[in-house]
């Protein structure tokens, strides 16, 4: 496997560039957006971003056909990939060489979450951790550096940290229909 030294080349002029458009009176946030639909009789979540596509399912022991990770697991490697990106977001900002970077993201989730005896165990996951293997021929102090800078600006590391609020919109047919006959 070749090291990540031109893509951290390539990755730090779009850097520039993006800090560049950012700084313009006429730069707007980018609105994202994802659309997920359960189908038919296997009950998968097809997610749909942009022109992508990933299936979302359960495990057999959970009345899915494991066509696909499951919603916890597809979080966990949101954040592995966030975390990832993230690095060599960093080392191309601050000219860092890095040859490879992985993460591992593991957590736990319990079925009993909300069951007599385990009303306090989490329904979410939890006990998240990640770790990072680096390649790099750069100092240790270097190295921490990066992992610092990582813990300020990850998007999905901080979302996951911090309190959100969300807001939720419901539609049903009943309701429209009901609406529209007053």
């Amino acid at each position: 496997m070749s090291n990540l030294a031109e893509y951290l080349d390539q990755k730090a002029d779009a850097l520039v560039a993006l800090e560049q458009r950012a700084a313009s009176p006429a730069y707007a946030p980018s609105r994202l957006a994802a659309t997920v639909t359960a189908e038919g009789r296997s009950g998968v979540r097809r997610i749909r971003i942009r022109e992508f596509q990933i299936l979302s399912d359960s495990p057999a022991d959970f009345a899915g056909y494991d066509l696909g990770p499951s919603s916890p697991e597809i979080q966990l490697g949101v954040l592995g990939s966030c975390l990832t990106h993230s690095f060599l977001i960093q080392a191309a900002r601050y000219g860092v060489q890095l040859d490879a970077v992985s993460v591992e993201v593991t957590g736990k989730v319990d079925a009993r979450a909300g069951k007599p005896g385990h009303e306090d165990t989490p329904v979410f996951p939890h006990d998240i951790a990640y770790r990072i293997d680096i390649d790099s021929p750069a100092s240790e102090g270097s190295i921490i550096m990066l992992a610092a800078a990582v813990e300020r600006s990850c998007p999905i590391l901080n979302l996951l940290r911090q309190p959100q609020s969300l807001r939720r919109d419901l539609r049903h047919n009943k309701i429209a229909a009901r609406n529209a006959a007053e």
